[in-house]
């Protein structure tokens, strides 16, 4: 991959970067980029500095005010932030987050949108209360798709583009999603994610195009090209959007997967495997960069000076702007949402603040500035960088929202060109894994019998970020000329004189002569998809029990597998006579249907050619594991069957041994609260969590003692007011490995009485297990090693795949209580029932 080396101009770039800044900070620019290693390259972008942009900017940026600049590197949300408020405050941008509608409308019209946008742009440049006239730019998540509207095309997930190895294919898709975006009056896309995913239980996995960064730097270049378009002038046109390479940095290769957790990787490791998608999509010109949530060696990306000034913009040449992510600057040690110079000061360029906090960190911004904590150098250089993005985007001379030349057309939306190339990724992302006795391709002129949830369930195979953040809560209904895999299925079949009969449970009447199984994941986002382990419906064989069911009564079986990455499936695998790996293939079902069948006279008109871009587990411990590590996959990257393959694939090893890195007890609070948990407390209609040694809320009180170590112990005393005191995450965590028998949630416990203490685990809204505390304790005041099984938290209703609260008290009236050595393990005592 070729990386555009040009280190004879690293200098020249370097002090166009800073060009509002002394030559002292030139000097200081200088030394900073001769410390980043070589192996980092200066881009070439297609848009080169011009000097009629520079003066433009520079013209507007000497006449603006401190709040005007200010208010050009806050990014509000629209949940949060009005029409006033932008005549008021007049910010350079504005977002909407995934399931985020105008009128908070989950079935907004395009004319909704649009008026939204154009209502937001005139309160910018109504210069009545804010004295300014600089247009503002919404952005949003168009991840596969303008995904967010009603009736827009949904291509496949970025796992499932991977797998057909097409970067023309990919640049029509960007083409195809700018221009569905455009046409609801948005200028800017927050796409494509480039991270290079190396550990499948991350959430985002299917975010990401490929473990090899080869392909990801690929794509990254062609989705670029496509959602800016041709930019050779300097400029993109109102028929294409901005777009943002994300995450910058390593947010594919965390440890244990764990979203928005920590990279360890060495630098060169970092830009080897994570940084080759930026490498490829600023050197297609891509023009803003999203910093990550993830850390870097234990420091936040959004406060990483290092990589976001001396690495991407000084090293590299990057003259865009860097936008945050969600809040993702309050997560900065020693920040909060609204108070965080540390983010500006590190390199981010506008900070997404998307709760009512926006207010205060404006004005905190404001102060920091007129107190010298900020340079002012640093704010012109941050709104400089917004600026210059604008003029490029022709923001300044474009008509406004409602009368640029896509923007209305509800034609646009979902439109049938638009819908034939999402078809087409979805025939060349299926992969096979199974094809015994080629089954595949079927005559469509066959009795067929679809089963499972996944086979009218659109939403379902579109997965998360589909209409709503989580891609939950969706009715078919909501994907207006879209279609499901059974629909496609059913359409092949009736033309062809056969019969396609849904049964999502499997049964029939009379025998099929094939029985299409479609199933896998439900929908997911970010880390309410990270799981411990990839192991397929752990603790849940309903998919199998179903796939067994035709395979015992002799019909042969089709498995149609929807996954948002490689799981361990091999008893699923077993049960069926082929199996393909359709993804996450999003609105155009009836793309899987045209590659499983032949046409009426026999030919195959769309053959099976993706190939895995992700290493396939052979176990549901074995991850990480990638191309060339030395381990050995049930399926190797770059696997995937042909029709013209005459290979039956023998039984898979179905065999489970537990793996010692799960037998770990998961600590809850062992001297301190163990990440990813926060102790938070509720009382009298009052929350708060606990960042110190004492935490008081109502009449609860919470501090922290010494019992056998310094401050092993939480001493807890409640009041007469109900309350409740619980670890808790922001994002589910999958804890299905304390099933186990033996498994218990054990703590050891001084308390005069346990008379009135509900304890238990929570799941979720209406999820949640808990039992009398008093069944699991004797009666002592002594101090106790309480085990209550998770097999009883369970029976009263606890989901340990996704677990919210690890550890909850409830209270009716007044205790008090110490609590220690908080934990989840594997090696309790024995229980043959619960009391």
């Amino acid at each position: 991959m070729q990386t555009r080396l040009a280190t004879s101009v690293a200098a020249a770039l370097g002090a166009l970067l800073l060009g509002a800044c002394s030559g002292n900070n030139d000097v200081i620019t200088q030394k900073a980029t001769s410390a980043v290693p070589d192996y980092w390259p200066v881009i070439q972008s297609p848009i080169a500095k011009s000097d009629d942009v520079e003066k433009k900017v520079s013209d507007i940026l000497a006449s603006m005010t401190l709040k005007q600049k200010v208010a050009q590197i806050v990014q509000p949300e629209i949940r949060d932030v009005t029409v006033e408020d932008m005549r008021e405050y007049g910010f350079g941008s504005y977002l909407n987050g995934g399931g985020s509608f105008p009128n908070n409308n989950k079935h907004a019209t395009p004319e909704e949108w649009i008026a939204l946008a154009e209502a937001m742009y005139q309160a910018s440049v109504d210069a009545s209360l804010d004295g300014s006239t600089i247009p503002t730019m919404w952005g949003t998540d168009a991840v596969h798709g303008h995904n967010n509207v009603i009736g827009a095309t949904l291509f496949p997930h970025n796992i499932g583009l991977g797998a057909m190895r097409d970067p023309a294919l990919i640049e029509r898709i960007a083409t195809a999603t700018a221009r569905e975006v455009r046409a609801t009056g948005i200028d800017w896309i927050f796409a494509p994610t480039v991270a290079a995913a190396r550990d499948d239980r991350w959430g985002r996995t299917y975010e990401s195009y490929s473990e090899d960064p080869e392909v990801v730097g690929a794509y990254a270049r062609a989705i670029v090209t496509g959602l800016q378009g041709d930019i050779s002038d300097g400029n993109i046109d109102d028929q294409h959007v901005i777009s943002t390479v994300k995450h910058f940095l390593g947010d594919g290769g965390t440890e244990q997967g764990d979203d928005q957790g920590n990279n360890i990787a060495d630098e060169e490791t970092l830009f080897r495997i994570h940084a080759q998608g930026y490498v490829e999509g600023l050197g297609a010109g891509s023009q803003s960069v999203m910093a990550s949530f993830n850390s870097w060696h234990g420091e936040k990306l959004h406060g990483n000076k290092y990589l976001l000034t001396d690495v991407l913009k000084d090293k590299m040449g990057f003259d865009g702007f860097v936008v945050g992510d969600w809040n993702g600057h309050g997560q900065i040690e020693g920040c909060s949402n609204d108070n965080c110079p540390q983010a500006l000061l590190a390199g981010l360029d506008v900070y997404m603040a998307t709760t009512p906090t926006w207010k205060p960190l404006f004005h905190n911004l404001v102060a920091q500035v007129e107190s010298g904590e900020i340079p002012m150098s640093r704010l012109d250089d941050a709104v400089r960088r917004v600026l210059r993005v604008k003029v490029r985007v022709g923001l300044f001379d474009l008509p406004s929202p409602a009368n640029r030349s896509l923007s209305g057309d509800k034609s646009i939306i979902g439109h049938p060109d638009h819908r034939a190339v999402a078809r087409e990724a979805v025939r060349k992302s299926l992969v096979m894994l199974k094809n015994n006795n080629n089954l595949l391709p079927l005559e469509p002129n066959s009795k067929v019998l679809v089963a499972g949830d996944g086979a009218h369930n659109i939403g379902k195979q579109s997965g998360g970020w589909t209409i709503t953040w989580q891609g939950t809560g969706n009715e078919n209904s909501d994907f207006p000329g879209a279609s499901s895999i059974y629909q496609g299925i059913e359409q092949a079949v009736s033309a062809a004189g056969g019969s396609a009969t849904l049964s999502e449970d499997g049964s029939y009447t009379d025998a099929p002569d094939v029985a299409i199984v479609v199933f896998g994941e439900d929908p997911y986002a970010e880390g309410n998809g990270d799981i411990a382990n990839v192991e397929y419906q752990r603790g849940n064989k309903s998919d199998l029990a179903l796939l067994k069911r035709f395979k015992d009564a002799g019909i042969p079986v089709v498995g149609v597998f929807i996954t948002g990455r490689p799981l361990w499936i091999n008893p699923e695998i077993n049960a069926t006579d082929a199996f393909v790996v359709a993804w996450l293939p999003g609105s155009e079902g009836q793309g899987v249907a045209d590659v499983l069948f032949t046409q009426a006279n026999g030919e195959v008109a769309f053959p099976m050619q993706g190939k895995l871009s992700f290493t396939w587990p052979a176990t549901p411990y074995q991850n990480p594991i990638n191309r060339g590590d030395g381990k050995n996959p049930q399926f190797e990257y770059g696997y995937g069957l042909t029709y013209s393959d005459n290979t039956n694939l023998p039984a898979l090893n179905e065999t489970v041994e537990a793996d010692s890195s799960e037998a770990a007890d998961h600590v809850i609070f062992q001297q301190s609260v163990q990440e990813p948990w926060q102790l938070v407390a509720h009382s009298g209609g009052v929350s708060g969590a606990m960042n110190s040694s004492v935490l008081t809320i109502g009449d609860v009180t919470i501090r922290t003692a010494d019992r056998n170590v310094q401050e092993d112990t939480l001493l807890m005393q409640f009041g007469d007011t109900p309350a409740k005191l619980h670890f808790v995450a922001p994002f589910p965590v999958d804890l299905l490995d304390f099933t186990t028998p033996n498994s218990a949630l054990a703590f050891d416990l001084k308390v005069p009485s346990g008379t009135g203490i509900q304890v238990g685990i929570e799941c979720g809204q209406n999820c949640a297990g808990m039992v009398p505390l008093s069944n699991f304790t004797a009666d002592s005041s002594d101090w106790q090693s309480v085990e209550i099984p998770t097999k009883c938290i369970i029976g009263a209703g606890a989901n340990l795949q996704e677990v919210y609260a690890p550890l909850s008290f409830v209270t009716q009236g007044k205790v008090e209580f110490a609590v220690s050595n908080i934990r989840l393990t594997q090696h309790g005592q024995p229980t043959t029932h619960c009391p």
